[in-house]
């Protein structure tokens, strides 16, 4: 192993597997921790824990967990990988993580670059965009359990962590390595531990890459790992393995409430079988779980879609009547039983949509070992199940992702272009 990294989710972790693989590196995505050795022919193992929204002091322990099973599988470089949209909250886990990992690697500093210009994300005068707009008017303000009501990453960092942050103006990566590199020296002789770095581009992004060949700690969003295989010799146009995907029955579980998967949803429903689950009827008892298991069977031929994905609205009136975590844990232990009955019953192909519906849906899988196959859509890899069981799976961020995505999804799936 090269790089190691751990991701706060299950989507951004195959995110960052999708971004490594088609930069040219053998990945492999674990979910969780695993119990034996990382596998041989890896050059790049990402862990995905479920870490992001939980309390801080319990993100800190997975993450050293994960950090220290990587150091011992012989990673020479680790890589924290959170969401393009820094979800966290001002009391959130960012900042703990990165200050734990870096006082047990004792690094001097890390970088801190959330910024994926492929799916919209930019940072600039350390403020974070969603395409042409702040991230604090992006939706994201409305988030149901990271709202982001600040795009300045540096001052929402800095309520996060003690530890001095710093910045890395666009105008300095612009220059490239060498001025990076002198630039996150001068950081570091002024005592700054993590330092927010604009990136605008691609190009900003492997040049922040090329000038990070040396540190033991990064962190960010899949973007920033683009340069990091170049440091190793390694090119993208290194053959990969082929991807066999799995022909038989699809589910789609969507849990996420973004703008992106609404719209996703709304357009798959027109044509493909579907059914809303109700948060209060979750709550009440009224939906049982066998109805749900009966409608994806009557209609297990044909893709059928369950979610309970609604506007920010009514999301926020459910969270009132019943409480915040309570329901969201109601319907993510919901999601992993439909999941673990679903694989029990034969579907091959479980697409999940939402960071936590994905987790739960992942979590069903215990310790698997995945293998990256093609990219669905920005950010979205096709992920088979390595082993005996023909299981192929998509976790897609809530806010990743086409229109189209879900129809892509289950034909990718199947091992079909």
């Amino acid at each position: 192993m090269l790089l190691g990294a751990f991701g706060d989710d299950f989507t951004g972790a195959s995110d960052l597997a999708n971004t490594l693989a088609r930069a040219g590196m053998r990945t492999s995505l674990t979910l969780g921790v695993p119990a034996g050795p990382a596998p041989d022919d890896d050059e790049a193992v990402v862990v995905a824990l479920k870490s992001r929204s939980i309390d801080p002091a319990e993100a800190v322990r997975l993450s050293l967990g994960a950090t220290a099973w990587l150091k011992a599988n012989g990673a020479r470089q680790i890589l924290f990988k959170y969401c393009s949209t820094f979800d966290s909250t001002p009391s959130g886990n960012i900042g703990p993580v990165a200050e734990a990992v870096l006082a047990v690697l004792d690094a001097p500093l890390a970088l801190v670059c959330p910024a994926f210009p492929g799916t919209g994300r930019t940072l600039y005068q350390g403020h974070l965009f969603v395409h042409d707009r702040l991230l604090s008017e992006s939706g994201m303000e409305r988030h149901p359990l990271t709202p982001m009501t600040d795009p300045d990453i540096r001052r929402w960092l800095q309520r996060q962590t003690p530890l001095k942050v710093g910045h890395l103006p666009h105008a300095v990566v612009r220059d490239g390595t060498s001025s990076i590199r002198s630039a996150l020296a001068e950081a570091a002789g002024r005592g700054e531990r993590l330092v927010v770095a604009d990136a605008t581009s691609n190009d900003d992004l492997i040049a922040l890459g090329a000038s990070l060949r040396d540190h033991a700690f990064i962190t960010g969003a899949s973007g920033i790992a683009m340069g990091l295989p170049a440091n190793y010799g390694i090119a993208p146009d290194r053959a990969t393995p082929a991807f066999a995907g799995a022909e038989g029955p699809a589910v789609i579980l969507s849990g996420s409430c973004s703008q992106a998967t609404r719209r996703q949803v709304d357009i798959y429903a027109q044509d493909h079988p579907h059914r809303a689950i109700d948060a209060d009827a979750v709550m009440n008892g009224s939906l049982k779980l066998d109805a749900l298991i009966d409608f994806i069977e009557t209609h297990r031929n044909a893709a059928p879609m369950l979610y309970s994905s609604a506007d920010p609205e009514a999301v926020a009136a459910a969270q009132a009547r019943h409480g915040r975590q309570v329901l969201a844990e109601r319907i993510e232990g919901l999601f992993a039983e439909l999941a673990r009955i679903a694989i029990e019953r034969g579907f091959t192909r479980i697409i999940a949509a939402g960071g936590e519906t994905s987790g739960a849906v992942a979590g069903t899988l215990g310790n698997a070992v995945l293998a990256i196959g093609p990219e669905i859509d920005p950010g979205v890899p096709a992920l088979q199940l390595r082993g005996t069981k023909p299981v192929a799976i998509a976790l897609k961020s809530g806010n990743f992702g086409a229109p189209d995505f879900f129809a892509k999804a289950v034909t990718l799936l199947a091992g079909k272009a």
